[in-house]
């Protein structure tokens, strides 16, 4: 019978030996399920029912090859073929997953990862905006590594909603209904404003807000804090209603103000990127 000290010896052996192997099989995967997405992935892009040789071609496989993976699918409700045209699209359990998935979403988590890059990226503060009670709240300000002062913190509302890069993006792109009463003080008070830089007319607002539509994102120099510029972009969900809003904003002497510089396309690609984590399609 062997010493109970060679027994203790060896099994620490056979356990590290096998251990590496398993991490090791389940980084690799099962590679026909990712070939087998493919086909899904493709339904999804196409956004309608498909014939199999087009399906096929999309995914980059022979019809041969696809029409197995289709019939697995089909039985778990993934895909679905029509009865009268032959086409595949998406099934009833694409669907439920689709909602689950929908469901347990949070846009300001589905933000802040994306925020924080993006903050990193262009070294600017980038801060996240509801609409609450008040206006567009502020609720959370990602700070780049460099020091950027400037006097906002979460619980910030940024009105005067016109004047602010963050308020035009929600009077922009928030049903009329919403936003018409704030918008309506706003005028009734700058209207006759004692400065000039300040006064604004309902044709002022209206243009301004279509300049907003026509480029994705908004703009504000020095307003509402002096030295200050900020590009604000909109955060759609599943339904293209508006979620939040992202604003990057620093010092006007090292902050790009072209509508097509290398701020702006970075604003409006992240703030893509977070309405396409909240399944937002975004449509050219």
């Amino acid at each position: 019978m062997p010493k109970p000290s060679s027994m203790l010896s060896t099994a620490p052996d056979a356990i590290s030996t096998e251990h590496p192997a398993s991490e090791k099989a389940d980084r690799r995967g099962i590679q026909s399920i990712e070939v087998g997405g493919t086909l899904l992935q493709a339904l999804v892009r196409n956004g309608t029912p498909m014939m199999l040789k087009d399906l096929a071609r999309e995914a980059g496989m022979p019809p041969a090859k696809a029409h197995p993976y289709l019939v697995s699918f089909g039985k778990l409700g993934l895909i679905e073929q029509d009865g009268l045209t032959g086409r595949y699209g998406l099934g009833p359990f694409s669907l439920q997953m689709g909602l689950t998935a929908l469901h347990a979403l949070d846009p300001l988590k589905a933000a802040m990862p994306e925020v924080a890059n993006l903050a990193d990226d262009i070294q600017l503060n980038v801060a996240i905006a509801v609409w609450g009670n008040q206006g567009p709240t502020i609720i959370r300000i990602e700070e780049c590594r460099r020091p950027i002062h400037v006097n906002m913190r979460p619980g910030t509302v940024m009105t005067p909603l016109m004047l602010t890069a963050t308020g035009r993006v929600f009077a922009a792109f928030l049903p009329t209904r919403i936003t018409r009463p704030l918008v309506e003080e706003e005028l009734a008070r700058l209207t006759s404003g004692e400065q000039p830089a300040l006064r604004m007319s309902q044709r002022h607002v209206d243009e301004t807000l279509e300049e907003v539509r026509q480029h994705g994102l908004a703009r504000a120099l020095g307003h509402p804090i002096p030295g200050i510029n900020a590009f604000s972009a909109p955060v759609f969900d599943n339904s293209g209603a508006l979620a939040l809003a992202i604003t990057a904003m620093g010092p006007a002497g090292a902050f790009d103000t072209d509508w097509n510089g290398d701020t702006a396309r970075k604003v409006l690609n992240c703030a893509r990127a977070i309405s396409g984590r909240l399944g937002h399609t975004q449509h050219t």
